[in-house]
């Protein structure tokens, strides 16, 4: 039997161990929420060997409590996400059209960006044929700078009044919960300015092999202004310095099958590899006293500047996995009425209804306090009046919760009032003029190679061809062929449909 002394030894041996294993980040104390040490996280609390479970087990209640709310509530759009931390450098002086001090020459801006699907669920497959969304959290000296936009310069439709219906038509079905090209193209059929989207989309690009292979888009015009109140419209693309690169028709269903994780996969791989990913941003800038001068409204969303030269501004590199995806990826919180100084938003009637929405779906999705949380919160202090609700850590202090006050006068700087913009006409809830539904997706379709072009009408076929409505089918198959004719009638033959009726009804559509 060891004696005293040796136990002593034995013991302060096994204590300096213990301290320097304890050193490690495997060793940490296991606690409750408020700190307190864990005893025992395998064994419940009971009355006697086999007497119930006590209540007053608070480590166990604790336990199940946080195990039970560990979902929020999930994204309506964009459920299924990834997100990367990096940085912006500007690389242009533009100080002439915006005051913004994220495009400030030698300043370095840390970012937050989320790539997603549009449609599916948290758990769904990223080879989706869906628009890929991208956004990107500026923390800028200003405050935040959302940049919520998707791989593509447009989008379906040019009202946010349509956007639920948009998503009712395009998620599952809410009596089979599997989605269903019917009620999709129901929904678009009775929506022509969706040609265009629709005919991007079902290209290969519309499947991007990986996130770092796709351009992205703001999608909507936006007003710079500069320290003399001058505005220009802006619209921003992100261009891929790993360039674009897609997936054929043929290829998905078995890349779904390999791995259905692909995208982020191949994201955080890169990015633990050190193979940081890179965007350039470019500009198109247009004069207010422009918008008039094309045969479209380039406030559209449906529509590209297509005449307008890019101009580079500056880069964006991604460099860091987040440490833990639900904090960064699944809390970030975007919404595209948090803008800057010398950034406004345009009259774009969907930017405006997006205006609210983001902002608002976010605050029932986390609460009042989201922009709190720490993937949220800007990198400069938060001076306001708000307070309370769940969750609020944001400190406010003192007493004077209200302004104007003489006991605590708040700092106002008038350069930093909205640009006033002129106003005429009447109220009234009329559509735009100038809606050219058809023309620019025939464009787009001229400029593909004949190996896309094949490509777009096998993957948009595949679809088309589950159409049951024959008058929803037709009126689609109208649409395309009134873009180009050449598309409508090879999407015809693939759907088994009559070119000469398609034909016909192409020839009533009236371009306006």
């Amino acid at each position: 039997m060891p004696n005293k002394s040796t136990n002593r030894l034995l013991r302060g041996m096994v204590a300096a161990a213990c301290v320097a294993f304890c050193a490690t980040p495997y060793a940490a104390q296991l606690t409750r929420d408020n700190g307190s040490p864990v005893g025992d996280n395998q064994n419940s609390q009971t009355a006697g060997p086999n007497g119930s479970v006590l209540l007053q087990d608070s480590h166990l209640i604790e336990k199940l409590q946080r195990f039970d709310r560990e979902r929020i509530p999930e994204r309506v759009v964009h459920a299924r996400g990834t997100g990367a931390f990096g940085e912006f450098m500007p690389s242009a002086d533009i100080s002439d059209l915006t005051s913004a001090a994220v495009f400030k020459p030698g300043t370095t801006t840390p970012v937050f960006v989320r790539f997603s699907t549009v449609m599916g669920y948290r758990g769904s497959p990223e080879q989706a044929r869906d628009p890929r969304g991208f956004a990107v959290k500026f923390y800028t000296t200003q405050g935040n700078w959302d940049f919520v936009g998707i791989n593509w310069p447009i989008f379906f439709i040019r009202d946010a009044i349509k956007f639920p219906d948009f998503v009712h038509a395009n998620k599952p079905s809410a009596v089979t919960g599997v989605q269903d090209p019917n009620l999709a193209f129901d929904f678009f059929a009775h929506t022509p300015e969706a040609t265009n989207m629709l005919t991007h989309l079902y290209t290969n690009e519309g499947m991007p092999n990986s996130y770092r292979h796709m351009d992205g888009f703001a999608v909507h015009a936006f007003k710079f202004v500069n320290a003399q109140g001058k505005v220009t419209y802006v619209k921003f693309h992100w261009k891929s310095q790993q360039g674009i690169h897609g997936m054929r028709p043929q290829d998905i269903p078995g890349s779904i099958g390999a791995d259905w994780n692909l995208m982020t996969n191949d994201l955080y791989g890169a990015l633990k590899d050190g193979k940081y990913p890179k965007w350039d941003l470019y500009i198109q800038v247009m004069n207010p006293s422009d918008l008039d001068k094309f045969d479209y409204n380039p406030l559209d969303d449906t529509k590209i500047w297509s005449d307008i030269p890019e101009r580079k501004i500056g880069t964006m590199t991604l460099n860091r996995v987040p440490d833990n995806y639900f904090d960064a990826t699944e809390m970030s919180a975007f919404a595209p009425s948090r803008l800057v100084p010398g950034i406004e938003p345009s009259e774009d009637r969907m930017l405006q209804g997006r205006l609210f929405s983001y902002a608002d779906t976010q605050m029932y999705r986390l609460g009042a306090n989201f922009n709190q949380l720490p993937v949220n919160r800007p990198h400069v202090p938060v001076v306001s009046n708000n307070q309370d609700g769940a969750m609020n850590v944001g400190d406010r202090k003192g007493e004077v919760n209200y302004e104007p006050s003489a006991m605590n006068e708040l700092a106002q700087d008038p350069s930093y009032k909205y640009i006033e913009t002129p106003l005429a006409g009447t109220t009234q809830q009329k559509a735009i003029h100038k809606t050219l539904n058809f023309r620019q997706a025939g464009e787009f379709y001229r400029t593909l190679s004949a190996q896309d072009k094949q490509d777009l009408v096998t993957a948009l076929s595949a679809d088309l061809g589950r159409v049951t409505n024959d008058a929803n089918k037709y009126t689609m198959l109208s649409y395309f062929y009134k873009a180009d004719a050449d598309y409508g009638t090879r999407l015809a033959k693939a759907t088994h449909a009559d070119p000469s009726r398609v034909k016909s009804l192409a020839d009533k559509l009236v371009e306006n």
